[in-house]
């Protein structure tokens, strides 16, 4: 985050559902990075919108438990980076549905510094459209000459394909597309944004981008943690609905895309928009075969105990919800013609790990058939690591010293923290600013999130007609089902890096012995 970008203009941002965890966890913290290196300054205040009472002070103090305060000379300019914020962070108590609350919102407007006013949903999914008609009814979304009136909608927007097309056809019909900014967190990683530069910036790489050179993509989102307190919500929504047709769907994209003709928002989102309506979709059948779904047992994990998902607290004792998916799908394309994507996310896993595995075809033929190898070398690969340990690595195969004609395989390796300091960024910190100056690069548009439900709905309709998700143990890497998916294909997932001790800083990038 560079402090040389300029300054984003004066901005009323009201957070409905100020008091809840998203808020204190997330958008506080990138909000005093922001104010740290001047991305917002005097002119940006935050009106915090809630059910629960209280008023200024009682807001300020609930965000405070996220505000670092010792820790060295970094948490030392966040802390007062939020002091800065503090005074200007105001609180509204009041019902989402009732009108007096938007009455009340359209006084303080009136009474700000400026008339630029940015609304962030951070509420349940099931307030998303009365807000935004509450908000045009009284309006609050009615854009003057020079101001702007903006919607930030977190995810999950709609569950299937029909109910994300009605919450599209609601909101459209109260305000423009270019209001509305429909958020992923996925795409605020730095990571994230570097495909598309890695890609374009780098011949080398652009050149290979296509059948002709790649074998497969996989995209894998594991986590380390269960349902947590979440269970209600959790089994009315599952892995499939949380995890694919946005965060997964989006970081397909980014990989899929087309040059697009420039970096303008629009032209960027076309592309994405494409890739995502070409995604073949699956009749019941092929659906059957190209989708796993899990959910985990009782056991260990990093020696602590594990309840099955099923003994979670507000989750169903016979709950056919999957904590576990493993699909495959075809960007039906002239660039992925043939090419298999492979997607996979689920809880308590082996490790937390978020990653793109790019494995390119194998050499043609074996020109190393006398010598003492007795196969191929691996193919190539580019691993793009999003989180937690920001990087890239390219798998390349060497010759090892000596006499004999042997190769090993090796790692050059990139990661973020050996040269930029992100480790206080929360990936909200780019998407905030960006709808503060009106860039929609980095959100969703409406065809695009219809076109993801399009290729999920076969999978959430054959698992609707009953049976179970395959049962997985905490730590594994999900049930033998989805190695089933790739093993049948000749193929194998890709190993996740586990936990490990850190390593010393570099300078600059390092090259060691890659896992076989």
């Amino acid at each position: 985050m560079s402090s040389s970008v300029p300054k984003a203009p004066p901005v009323t941002l009201i957070i409905f559902g100020a008091t809840g965890d998203l808020t204190r966890r997330l958008l506080t913290p990138a909000l005093i990075n922001m104010t740290r290196v001047g991305l917002v300054g005097s002119d940006f205040h935050v009106l915090g919108v809630g059910i629960d009472p209280g008023g200024d002070e009682m807001l300020r103090k609930h965000l405070e438990d996220f505000v670092p305060e010792k820790g060295g000379e970094g948490a030392t300019k966040r802390g007062a980076a939020w002091k800065a914020l503090r005074g200007r962070i105001s609180y509204l108590s009041g019902d989402f549905t009732k009108d007096e609350l938007y009455e009340e919102l359209n006084k303080r407007i009136a009474a700000a510094p400026s008339d630029n006013v940015a609304f962030y949903l951070a509420t349940q999914p099931s307030f998303f459209g009365p807000i935004v008609d509450k908000l045009a009814d009284h309006g609050l979304l009615t854009e003057k000459p020079g101001a702007f009136r903006r919607v930030a909608i977190e995810k999950p927007f709609g569950t299937d394909l029909a109910s994300a097309q009605a919450l599209n056809k609601r909101i459209l019909a109260r305000a423009s597309e270019q209001q509305f900014y429909r958020i992923d967190h996925f795409l605020g990683k730095e990571t994230v944004q570097n495909i598309m530069t890695a890609r374009f910036a780098n011949m080398m790489l652009e050149s290979l981008w296509n059948s002709n050179y790649i074998d497969h993509v996989e995209i894998t989102a594991a986590e380390t943690v269960g349902v947590g307190t979440r269970g209600k919500f959790y089994d009315t929504t599952g892995a499939l609905r949380d995890m694919v047709p946005n965060h997964l769907f989006q970081l397909l994209a980014m990989v899929a895309i087309e040059p697009p003709n420039s970096f303008d928002a629009e032209a960027i989102r076309n592309e994405k928009a494409k890739v995502l309506k070409a995604l073949r979709h699956w009749s019941p059948e092929e659906a059957a075969v190209n989708g796993v779904r899990g959910a985990f047992t009782s056991g260990t994990l990093d020696g602590q105990k594990v309840d099955a998902y099923t003994k979670t607290p507000d989750v169903a004792a016979d709950s056919a919800t999957e904590t576990f998916v493993a699909l495959k799908f075809y960007v039906d394309s002239w660039r992925w013609a043939g090419v298999p994507f492979y997607l996979r996310t689920g809880k308590v896993m082996a490790a937390r790990d978020t990653e793109i595995v790019i494995t390119f075809r194998e050499v043609p033929f074996a020109q190393f058939a006398h010598t003492e190898l007795d196969r191929k070398p691996p193919p190539n690969r580019l691993i793009i690591q999003v989180q937690p340990d920001e990087g890239l690595k390219m798998e390349i195969s060497i010759k090892q010293p000596g006499l004999a004609v042997a190769t090993a395989p090796v790692s050059l390796n990139f990661n973020y923290s050996d040269l930029f300091d992100i480790s206080t960024l929360t990936g909200y910190e780019s998407l905030l600013y960006d709808l503060f100056i009106g860039d929609q690069t980095l959100f969703q548009r409406a065809d695009g999130i219809e076109a993801g439900w399009a290729a999920v709905q076969p999978f959430l309709d054959l698992w609707a007609k009953g049976g179970k998700p395959d049962p997985y143990k905490p730590g594994s890497m999900g049930p033998k089902s989805a190695d089933d998916l790739l093993e049948r294909d000749g193929r194998h997932w890709h190993e996740l890096s586990l936990p490990e001790a850190p390593a010393p800083k570099k300078k600059a990038a390092v090259v060691r012995k890659a896992a076989t």
